[in-house]
């Protein structure tokens, strides 16, 4: 990948990665998943860019855990 990207005309990136993006087939993290993509990140990074990360968690909140919390839906909305 890195012969791939050559010389990044970008210096520095942030990269906003939804939650969703973590799960598998069923809920929670797949392990398998979150390995590959931080193999392509860190590839990315070795070829001279600089990677900011920010991982949503809209969909966690607003799932039962809010409720368990006792937590309203609009707090759990911002918290995503």
């Amino acid at each position: 990948m890195a012969s791939e990207l050559g010389r990044s005309r970008f210096s520095r990136v942030l990269l906003k990665i939804s939650g969703e993006a973590f799960a598998g087939d069923a809920s929670g993290v797949d392990v398998n998943r979150t390995r590959a993509m931080a193999e392509q990140i860190a590839e990315v990074s070795r070829a001279g860019v600089s990677v900011a990360i920010v991982v949503g968690g809209g969909n966690i909140w607003r799932g039962k855990v809010h409720e368990e919390a006792g937590m309203d839906r609009a707090t759990a909305d911002y918290m995503g």
